[in-house]
This record gives structure tokens, C-alpha cells and sequence, in this order.
């Protein structure tokens, strides 16, 4: 829309006039020239192609990818699809105009005779969500015929013999030990060399199951040696950055590396999602009491955008705690992807953010002390279990916990102001003691005490033990918001 004013404006009659203009996509030729349209890969001419080579190997074969770079795009990522296998190279152009890409399989790795080749640019303007050529070509055609035919008579033959021996075997009643290493998928126990890191995304609901995600915290830095990443761990620099400079920071540095995003859904999450779609407002009592806020809202205003983006899909997890979440409190949005129960598939969620695959043909690896029958025999994960069920059984009793969690606007302002004399609380000289200890007063000199603590632990020790020191005299209200 263009508009034109005249100034000064006249005494009758409007001192405006508007004009519609339709600006055409980058597609449209009167506009690839635009400098905006050549950062999006208007004149990217790709001219890709594709090339099978076998030499004369029947068990090996190679596929070569050639394509031209453009002068708006630095990196590449070139992808082989064939039968839900995916595999991809990223690759960058250099000093370069000509780029080859080559990927090597055995046969028995490819299913299917139709391979589809794919070349994802990353323009200046679209980023993970440019225009990318595709290419579908069939490797079967560089295999002469008889190759299949001798492999297919050998096959049978192979077929036939074992049928013959356990045939014979049947007939010796002696029946197939399926306990023996070829009968099944060997285990494997994984060592964990490389530590991984995660963001946690989750909604204050209510202290219990805030409990929950602090143990859950505790057990992957000390059982899995995964750094966590959580707000409830980093209010400091959070109040010093802002809730969304501090988000974009850390999803910044999830994409630079291979560290994940673990969102653990539950009522509050579905709520506040559904809040943002148009629902009714949702105010928790725990969002008012805590330091950071709610930081569920701007954590999907900022995240779902880039989640649905199926380049991203390998970077976020979504879990949720089963005997106190379900999968009704998965948003919309994720439910295009795996939905993890929490304990239960604990050691798959684990194998995601190690970026590692649990079975490979003829093994099964696993990590002692992860699965939903063991992790509770270490100190932090009897830690986590306790913290689940006690929120379970207290869901038993109170049936509409989560309706009593929500607070009007009347009470929010109540919480505020009282969680603002948490912080600062007065002294009253009268009580039993001498002097009335803040709390955290309390743990800190506790915690200075032992040189054991690093900081993540300090702060997760803060964060579960505020009630803990019994014997110490507080004021009413500031047991209450403890």
C-alpha cells in the first residue's frame, strides 16, 4: 500500500490518497534480479547430476552427486533417501563452482531400486527453508541381469539347505537353543565417551512435579554425565539477558552443535499452548512464585516456528512423564514426531541425545542403570522415582489439582506481592530464636561448607532443599512461599 498526504491538510476533503501494489513472488522474472531475490536462490542454477559407479564390484556400489554452487549460499547438504534410510554429507563451496559429493553403500544397504538425490542450499535469506532440487535415479539398471540370477539361485540354494538341516534337526528332537548368540540380537553395553548437552523445556504446573523436573535435572549430570541446560538453573544471566535474548541464545548454540532440546509436555504445557491459540489465559500459581516467570510461552512462541521445519526435527525430543502426563498434553505441533513415556523409554531418549542408534543389525546396545526396572537403584535416579510417585499419588487425592494450580488476575497480583516479601523478608526479633534466617541463608552457608558441590549441583541443591533445615524458625508466610 502506498499512500500520499498532502500537507497542510485541506480545510474540506481528505488530504489522502492510497494505491494496492501486488509485489510478485522471486519466482516472477521481472524480480530475480532484486538483490533480496538472489539471496534466495532466484538464478541458483543447479544443473545437477548423478552418476552410479559400480566398478565391477557386485557387492559395492557408488553414487557421485555434482552440482554448482551459488554465490549467495556458503554451505550445502547433500541427501540420499532410500526406503526411510536417509544419509547426508554437508559440504561447502570454498573457492569452488563445481562441487562433488560421493556416497558409498553396500547392496544389501539399499532396499529399493529408486534412490532420490537431494541438494538443500542455505541462501542468506531462507536459511533451513530454501527451495532444494530433488532427483530420483535407479541404481538397479548399472547391475547386468544374470547378477541377479546367480544371486537369486544361490539364495534358494542357501534356503534349501537350511530348511534341510532343520528338517533333520526336528527330526532329532533337538530343538533350536534360542538362547544362543545367533538365535537373537546380541546386547551390547554402551561406554559413554562424549558429554552431550540438552535444554529442558518445561511448565512450572505445580512444586511437585517442579520436583520432578529438578531430579530428573540431577540424574542426567550425575548417572548420564549430560550438561543440562534449564532456567530454573540460570536465573541469574536469565534476568540479566531477558527471557527471549536468553532463549534465542541458547537455540543459537544448540544449532551450532549437536546438543538437543528436551520438551517435557504435561497439562500445563497443552494449556498454555491452547492458550495461545486463541484460549483462555492461563495464570499458574507456580509462574507467579518463581524468579524467571513463565518461560513455557515464549519458549513455543520461539521454538514451534523452527520445529516444524523437517531439518529440525533431529534436534528436539518430546517426552512426557507417564503416570502423571499422557499424550493428550502433546501440543498439536509435535505430534508429527516420536512422543517418549518418561521412565519407560528413559534409555531410548538417552540414545537421542547422544546422536547414536540403539539397534544395528545383529546388536542391541544399551547403558547400564537406564531402564525403566533399574534406574531407580542409584542414588539420583531412587531420587527421581520417589519425586514421580509422590506426584502420582497426590494427583489420586486431588483429582483437580491442576484446576486448583490456576490462579484469576486478582490472584496473581497476590502471589507477586507476596513472593516479593519472600525475596526481602523482615525481621521479627520476637520469635524463639534470636534472629529469623532467610532460607536460602540457610543452604547457602550450608553448601559453602562443602567443596565437593560444583555450581550446576549447588544450584539444583538450592532448588530442591528449601524446606529441608526443619529446626530453623521462619516467618509463617515465608514458609508458606518456601
Amino acid at each position: 500500500m502506498v499512500t500520499v498526504f498532502n500537507l497542510p491538510k485541506p480545510e474540506n476533503g481528505d488530504n489522502r490518497k492510497g494505491k494496492s501494489i501486488a509485489i510478485p513472488r522471486c519466482d516472477d522474472k521481472t524480480i530475480q534480479q532484486v538483490r533480496m531475490c538472489l539471496e534466495n536462490g532466484s538464478l541458483w542454477d543447479h544443473s545437477m547430476r548423478t552418476e552410479v559407479l559400480t566398478n565391477g564390484n557386485i557387492k559395492m556400489l557408488s553414487i557421485v552427486v555434482t552440482f554448482k554452487v551459488s554465490r549467495y549460499s556458503e554451505k550445502y547438504r547433500v541427501s540420499i533417501l532410500n526406503s526411510g534410510i536417509l544419509c547426508s554429507k554437508n559440504v561447502s563451496k570454498e573457492n569452488a563452482t563445481t562441487v562433488n559429493v560421493t556416497f558409498e553403500f553396500e547392496r544389501w544397504q539399499l532396499r529399493q531400486c529408486e534412490v532420490s538425490v537431494m541438494v538443500q542450499p542455505f541462501f542468506r535469506q531462507c536459511q533451513n527453508n530454501c527451495w532444494s532440487p530433488k532427483k530420483t535415479i535407479d541404481y538397479c539398471q548399472y547391475y547386468p541381469t544374470r547378477t541377479y540370477l546367480i544371486k537369486a539361485t544361490v539364495g534358494l540354494l542357501l534356503i534349501s539347505i537350511c530348511l534341510a538341516c532343520l528338517l533333520w534337526r526336528a527330526s532329532h528332537k533337538d530343538p533350536l537353543d534360542t538362547s544362543s548368540p545367533t538365535a537373537r540380537d546380541q546386547p551390547q553395553v554402551l561406554q559413554v565417551k562424549e558429554r552431550k548437552s540438552v535444554l529442558i523445556i518445561h511448565s512450572l504446573d505445580h512444586p511437585l512435579y517442579k520436583n520432578i523436573v529438578l531430579k530428573l535435572c540431577a540424574f542426567l549430570m550425575n548417572k548420564c554425565g549430560t550438561e543440562v541446560v534449564l532456567d530454573l538453573l540460570d536465573s541469574s544471566r536469565l534476568g540479566v539477558l531477558g527471557k527471549i535474548q536468553w532463549l534465542d541464545w541458547h537455540k543459537e548454540q544448540i544449532e551450532k552443535s549437536s546438543a538437543k532440546i528436551l520438551i517435557l509436555c504435561s497439562r500445563g504445557v497443552q494449556a498454555k499452548w491452547r492458550a495461545m491459540c486463541g484460549d483462555k489465559q492461563v495464570f499458574m500459581r507456580e509462574d507467579a512464585c518463581s524468579s524467571v516467570g513463565d518461560m513455557l510461552t515464549p519458549s513455543l512462541s520461539l521454538l514451534v516456528p523452527h520445529f516444524i521445519r523437517s531439518a529440525s526435527f533431529k534436534k528436539y525430543i518430546v517426552a512426557y512423564f507417564d503416570g502423571v502426563s499422557s499424550e493428550e498434553d502433546v501440543p498439536s505441533p509435535f505430534n508429527i514426531t516420536v512422543r517418549y513415556k518418561l521412565m519407560k523409554q528413559f534409555e531410548e531418549v538417552f540414545f537421542r541425545i547422544l546422536d547414536l542408534e540403539k539397534h544395528e543389525p545383529g546388536i542391541v546396545k544399551q547403558v547400564e542403570g537406564l531402564s525403566e526396572d533399574t534406574y531407580h537403584l542409584c542414588p539420583s535416579g531412587r531420587a527421581l522415582h520417589d519425586a514421580i510417585e509422590a506426584f502420582r499419588a497426590y494427583q489420586m487425592k486431588h483429582p483437580r489439582w491442576f484446576e486448583e494450580e490456576l490462579l484469576e488476575s486478582s490472584e496473581l497480583e497476590f502471589e507477586e506481592t507476596s513472593y516479593e516479601i519472600y525475596k526481602n523478608p523482615p525481621i521479627y526479633p520476637n520469635f524463639k530464636t534470636d534472629y529469623v534466617l532467610h532460607p536460602v541463608q540457610v543452604i547457602s552457608h550450608h553448601v559453602q561448607t562443602n567443596d565437593d558441590f560444583t555450581a550446576d549441583e549447588t544450584k539444583l541443591y538450592l532448588s530442591e532443599n528449601l524446606q529441608m533445615f526443619s529446626s530453623v524458625h521462619f516467618h509463617p508466610l515465608l514458609v508458606q512461599n518456601s
